[in-house]
């Protein structure tokens, strides 16, 4: 595996060696033996987390903007400079390919990053357009610092009033005399930056972060616990709450932004993009699938283990293991991709695929549960999402003519 421009300090801090691959880099599980300090430092205080493995591609040119409108389910051609968008991106049969961001950095320069490498994607479909597509994987390193201070780390060592930064923008500036981009977003559901930067220059800005986040309780953190408030943020994760198409051996495991729940993300009437006949012709008969919150019932949880003499065990972190999820009369009506225990809510909480009508808020479901190796059913009920949406999340501290020019 290769290493990230973070990893001399990374390693150094890693006493647990908990590492797994993540696109090819070597990324940290937890830093120490359980990922329970790491989780409270992102709902708490503030949490760094290294996310160079995300794929990154600069696209420039004077049709940068239609050409992503072209690729991405979102009209990119009305994002102004400075602006984030999260957006889907599909084949032409309207199955899922990818999640992922773009962020329109000037006039005819965009950044995009997704999960999984669409670089021949992209050069595919380019044709007719005047664009250049940069792989800039290997270019710049990237920090998401997460939590609700993380604000107030950033404060003393960037150049820019980071009380004027607004959810879901970016902006050129200089963090402890570094050239980086912050941009206002991140994959926590909290208060949260993500910080991009030259390679060589990753050691530094990792250093001013530590440094500044000192009296505010920063944590290095790593994947586990991210997993974790990811979930109780109600993001889907790709190849675990949906797979990718291109993944996929049969149509029965693909889905449509409808039936990841991202169907918010289609600006479906506008000039044509790849899949938008598909999705239109899905929406106009009714799609299938729909992505929704599922709590467990704890009471019964407590009394399923209590019938084998045991108290409550759930699982130390996050669970990608899907379960199949069943209606009252015992069929099957979908599956529980992504669940976890929530510390700060006191919940068991899911993110579950399940068929249309089952999507409703409020339905009773049951869940698949297993104790001593014999599958029992837990009853869930489908609540909104997210789980956790805290205010500070969206609030800009700087209201006003101020705000307005950030």
């Amino acid at each position: 595996m290769r290493t990230t421009p973070f990893h001399p300090r990374t390693s150094a801090l890693c006493t647990s060696f908990a590492w797994k691959e993540w696109a090819g880099y070597a990324a940290v599980c937890n830093f120490d033996r359980h990922s329970e300090r790491e989780y409270f430092a992102f709902r708490g205080t503030a949490g760094l987390i290294d996310i160079t493995p995300l794929h990154k591609y600069e696209v420039t040119g004077p049709d940068a903007a239609a050409f992503l409108a072209r690729v991405w389910t979102r009209d990119i051609t009305k994002i102004g400079v400075g602006r984030v968008v999260y957006s889907s991106m599909c084949d032409a049969d309207g199955w899922m390919l990818d999640d992922g961001t773009i962020t329109r950095l000037g006039p005819d320069h965009f950044r995009v990053t997704t999960s999984e490498p669409w670089l021949s994607w992209f050069e595919r479909h380019r044709r007719g357009y005047d664009v250049e597509i940069r792989d800039s994987q290997r270019e710049l390193a990237a920090l998401a610092l997460q939590g609700p201070r993380a604000r107030a780390v950033l404060k003393p060592i960037v150049s820019f009033d980071m009380d004027r930064m607004r959810f879901f923008r970016c902006r050129r500036t200089q963090l402890a005399g570094i050239d980086v981009w912050v941009s206002r977003t991140g994959y926590t559901g909290d208060l949260g930056y993500e910080i991009w930067c030259a390679n060589d220059a990753a050691p530094a800005v990792w250093d001013a972060l530590l440094g500044s986040g000192q009296p505010h309780g920063i944590e290095p953190c790593g994947l586990d616990a991210l997993d974790v408030v990811r979930i109780e943020a109600g993001f889907v994760l790709q190849g675990c709450d949906y797979v990718s198409a291109v993944s996929c051996i049969t149509d029965f495991s693909k889905s449509t932004p409808d039936d990841a729940g991202l169907g918010w993300t289609v600006d479906l009437d506008r000039a044509p993009f790849i899949g938008q006949q598909a999705i239109r012709a899905e929406r106009a008969r009714g799609p299938t699938w729909d992505l929704v919150g599922l709590e467990l019932s704890w009471p019964e949880l407590e009394a399923l283990y209590a019938s084998y003499k045991l108290p409550p065990h759930l699982a130390p972190c996050a669970s990608r293991a899907a379960v199949p999820v069943y209606d009252d009369t015992g069929k099957q009506v979908g599956q529980m991709t992504s669940s976890t225990w929530s510390p700060v809510q006191k919940r068991y909480l899911g993110l579950a695929q399940v068929r249309r009508p089952h999507h409703v808020r409020g339905t009773k479901l049951q869940v698949e549960h297993t104790v001593e190796y014999e599958r029992r059913k837990v009853r869930a009920t489908v609540v909104d999402t997210p789980f956790y949406d805290p205010p500070r999340k969206r609030l800009t501290p700087t209201a006003g003519k101020a705000e307005a020019s950030s």
